[in-house]
């Protein structure tokens, strides 16, 4: 059996946010042969700005970011939907991730997208950003893991059904081949 490592990006910052809570429930529940690691410190990263990112000197944030990214196997994005579209902060690690340009942290990595909003729509707004700009940073987006959950009539924490479609998004992105999906 292979151990499969997952960096998840939760593009909200708010300690208390219910995707963040997700992210950790995420983990708790995690398969044996799977390592969720819910990347901390997306608030420190600067804005993305080619003068910051030189070889001999890119911010310690971004460095950290990228190494814990292009360590993992898989890349999930748990996130909300702000005003229609996906968070700055989420935007802004893609960034980071998308460099250098054709050999960034993303290139070739499975990506899903995941998250609840107390909107009708879940996300999916947010969620199709994400799978866009993470694809065009060379990501192989999963396109089955996309789950986006409305908060507005379930808890989204404790609902067993929520919770399964969850759960198996998690596995569909462990269990993704990007080398049998292009063939």
């Amino acid at each position: 059996m292979t151990h499969t490592t997952i960096a998840v990006l939760v593009g909200s910052l708010r300690s208390d946010s219910v995707n963040r809570q997700l992210a950790e429930v995420l983990r708790g529940q995690a398969p044996e042969d799977v390592s969720i690691e819910i990347i901390d410190g997306l608030g420190e990263v600067p804005f993305y700005n080619q003068d910051l990112d030189t070889p001999d000197d890119i911010p310690a944030s971004a460095a950290r970011l990228r190494d814990q990214v292009s360590r993992a196997d898989r890349v999930l994005a748990v996130t909300p939907e702000y005003n229609g579209r996906m968070p700055a902060v989420l935007s802004n690690a893609i960034d980071w991730l998308s460099r250098p340009y054709g050999a960034g942290a993303l290139v070739g990595k499975p990506f899903g997208v995941v998250g609840v909003t107390p909107t009708p729509y879940g996300g999916q707004w947010a969620h199709a950003d994400a799978v866009r700009s993470a694809g065009i940073a060379g990501a192989k987006v999963v396109e089955d893991v996309t789950v986006s959950q409305s908060a507005l009539e379930v808890d989204v924490l404790t609902d067993p059904d929520v919770l399964a479609r969850l759960t198996n998004a998690v596995r569909v992105l462990v269990d993704y081949d990007a080398e049998q999906a292009a063939a």
